[in-house]
């Protein structure tokens, strides 16, 4: 699918500023979107906005469907009267620039459920029809993920296979028995994502109607510990006692001499290609209600993927795999039609990969810090770009570009100074005009990037466990001298919008399903 020339940011939710320590979908998000609009952008790029767990990644979250209860605006819920502003007020000092996920879980979560016991107990009927709507609407997904966070709550938020064996194995008695006990519990988590839609639902409409399409990330992989994998067994790589027998990773390469070990159980593709690959279908078409575009994270374990035993301690003893290859991209425009698709085509690419990306024209990533080393044959290096690609300064597994400008080989720094005619002494802005500049129909900036921040701005190392997803800009960080700046260079490459690319915009509607309440 063609996409008309534009340009924008990528910034995740959680990096927003605010008072309760983490980003959210309040005030500061529309003042981020009118910054985006008053200034020539047009695309608004996220990653994956489900609940997050285990070393708060939203690359390995609780649902594939779900939303994270942890972005919910406060504010309305004040307003609302379902809080009030003296609970708002005993927010510890939150650290400003990161995120403190230690005490902003217990914090937010304990707010939101005095926030659903108000609601409960004194809704008017309006609202108490709009919940229960969105309830028997989303109870495909919701019934199963709302016990699962509940039982997982109950459980001290042990794994689901650590949970006794009857609920583990979902017999229908157990799940009758712990839906009666648990009842006000899994309200309370239908309540939370009733408001996260509400509000993202909010949010996207007004970035649609300045003209901004949203893309998200839909990761290939989703995390062993998830209401997926807990209700959908038999469609994962998965022993008797439901642990998985294969993982998923990839092999060393630019990021780790070991490769990355990610951990995620792997589908038994031949089962999910029986049912016509409908839980995946179902899965794009909830991200397509979220999103404009989507951004397909590891495009190439399509094609094959990397296979590690469970068990490894590092993912350089793997296998590659074919993957569903064509067939399941047939499927998916058989049911959804012609999708909006980035291909993120990243790492270790075989012509076999570049063939299936070139088949169904999805575009393909450029990252411009891979690109100066040396070879001018190197397919990151803007001269040997195709229209049809997305180019990034970097990626949210990068560095940024200061920081990487300053760790980089003499060489490499010596090679990109030469490509770029500059001293470097702004390496941010060379390389933002370097992606705005080339012939790549979409240029995104990370947020770091325009703002010229260094290695203590970067929000993931991908072989690191911890420390990361926790960067946040600062209140006033979007200035009207940088905006200025941002604008002109959009404006004199071309990607100021105009009106027959405002026409053209991308807004998948057509059979996704209904729009999320509110």
């Amino acid at each position: 699918m063609p996409f008309p020339r534009s340009s924008g940011i990528l910034l995740h939710p959680t990096s927003f500023p605010g008072r309760f320590g983490i980003g959210d979908l309040g005030q500061e998000a529309y003042r981020f979107l009118d910054f985006l609009a008053d200034h020539g952008q047009t695309l608004w790029q996220v990653m994956p906005l489900g609940p997050t767990g285990y070393g708060d990644s939203p690359y390995a979250t609780f649902s594939a469907f779900a939303g994270n209860p942890l972005l919910i605006a406060l504010e309305p819920l004040i307003e609302a009267g379902y809080l009030t502003p003296e609970e708002a007020a005993s927010a510890p000092p939150f650290p400003d620039g990161q995120v403190d996920y230690g005490a902003v879980i217990p914090f937010k979560l304990s707010l939101l459920k005095r926030a659903f016991h108000r609601f409960r107990d004194q809704a008017p009927p309006e609202e108490r029809a709009a919940f229960h709507r969105f309830c028997q609407e989303e109870a495909e997904w919701l019934d199963d993920f709302a016990l699962f966070m509940a039982l997982k709550e109950h459980h001290g938020g042990a794994i689901w296979s650590r949970w006794e064996p009857a609920v583990a194995a979902r017999r229908p008695d157990a799940l009758a028995h712990w839906s009666r006990r648990l009842e006000q519990e899994v309200l309370a988590h239908r309540y939370f994502q009733f408001l996260f839609f509400r509000q993202w639902g909010a949010l996207k409409q007004h970035a649609n109607a300045q003209g901004i399409q949203v893309i998200g990330d839909i990761p290939i992989f989703v995390a062993y510990d998830s209401a997926d994998v807990w209700v959908h067994r038999a469609l994962f790589h998965l022993d008797e006692a439901g642990n998985p027998t294969v993982v998923a990773g990839v092999p060393p390469d630019y990021f780790s001499p070991t490769g990355q070990l990610w951990g995620n159980p792997l589908y038994r593709w031949e089962v999910m290609a029986e049912t016509g690959y409908a839980w995946w279908i179902a899965r794009l078409r909830m991200l397509l209600r979220l999103v404009d575009i989507v951004r397909l994270d590891h495009f190439r374990g399509f094609e094959a993927y990397w296979e590690v035993p469970a068990g490894e301690e590092t993912a350089v003893h793997g296998r590659w795999v074919p993957g569903p290859g064509a067939a399941f991209f047939e499927a998916v425009r058989e049911a959804l039609g012609d999708l909006p698709i980035i291909a993120e085509d990243l790492g270790f690419i075989t012509p076999e990969v570049e063939a299936l990306r070139e088949r169904f024209g999805f575009p393909g990533m450029k990252v411009l810090q891979f690109a100066f080393d040396g070879d001018p044959t190197n397919p990151f290096l803007p001269h040997n770009y195709p229209r049809n690609c997305v180019v990034y300064t970097g990626t949210h597994d990068n560095d940024t570009t200061v920081g990487w400008f300053q760790k980089a080989p003499a060489e490499e720094r010596a090679f990109a100074l030469k490509y770029l005619g500059t001293d470097g002494r702004e390496i941010h802005w060379d390389l933002i005009r370097l992606a705005l500049a080339s012939v790549a129909d979409l240029a995104v900036i990370p947020l770091q990037d325009l703002l010229g921040l260094g290695s203590e701005a970067r929000m993931n190392y991908p072989s690191r466990a911890g420390g990361n997803w926790r960067w946040r800009y600062r209140a006033g960080d979007l200035t009207a001298a940088l905006g200025q700046r941002l604008a002109e260079m959009t404006e004199v490459y071309g990607r100021w919008p105009q009106d027959s690319q405002a026409d053209a915009v991308i807004t998948h509607k057509s059979t996704l399903g209904a729009k999320p309440p509110g």
